[in-house]
């Protein structure tokens, strides 16, 4: 193994690591010294990658953010409707943060009061719903008497909980636990000709990335799509 590759697997242990104890103890309370360990290497390493654990944390919350963005962006293939887009992307992000303990951290970490200005996750799964739904509303997949800012609110207030909840229980985060919500949803969502083409399980969508990896940069412009 060559230096350089020695130094990308430490970086990786030391985020998937640090990502255990944010998830755990929240930013405030977790400590540069339990994160080090547990990922096997010394303080100086860790201070080699991270100057501090604000940076540290920022390095998960990014990695989470390209984590999530990915998911969305391999669950919504043409030529499927704006409304299994929106019902898939659920999915795909529940079965990422289901599955990978950096997601779920980074996802935390975005929405903690105590953490610095950075990207709010919730914040951009709001405005991809808002996004899909106008863009269903084009298709004329939605009844005209619906409004949308309402649907955006139930949407987003249900899928924060199932992320709350999920901390705990993952069973929030499972297929099931989706399919039962929309199919509660979708019937007031979609017009009567629309709903039967709709499968609130979600179509088949790749698996999610391996727990702790590191992808590259997201597209430029491209948001976090995240339920919750």
């Amino acid at each position: 193994m060559t230096k350089q590759q020695r130094a990308v697997r430490t970086r990786r242990s030391l985020i998937r690591s640090a990502a255990e104890a944010f998830e755990r103890y929240g930013y405030a309370q977790a400590k540069l010294a339990d994160i080090s360990s547990s990922a096997g290497v010394s303080a100086g390493a860790l201070h080699f990658h991270f100057e501090n654990k604000a940076a540290v944390a920022t390095t998960v919350e990014a990695t989470a953010g390209t984590l999530l963005r990915r998911a969305a962006v391999a669950a919504q293939r043409p030529p499927m409707n704006a409304l299994q887009r929106l019902t898939n992307v659920s999915h795909a992000l529940a079965d990422t943060l289901r599955e990978d303990v950096v997601a779920r951290a980074g996802f935390r970490l975005s929405c903690e009061a105590s953490r610095p200005a950075g990207p709010n996750l919730r914040r951009e799964w709001q405005e991809c719903v808002a996004d899909l739904l106008t863009e269903a509303e084009r298709e004329r997949l939605l009844p005209p008497d619906l409004v949308q800012e309402d649907m955006v609110t139930a949407i987003v207030g249900a899928t924060t909980g199932f992320e709350i909840l999920g901390r705990q229980d993952p069973e929030w985060f499972s297929p099931r636990a989706l399919a039962s919500f929309w199919r509660i949803i979708l019937p007031c969502l979609a017009t009567p000709e629309a709903l039967p083409e709709l499968d609130p399980a979600g179509t088949s969508r790749p698996p999610p990335p391996p727990e702790g990896s590191e992808p590259g940069p997201p597209a430029a412009g491209s948001r976090v799509t995240v339920p919750g």
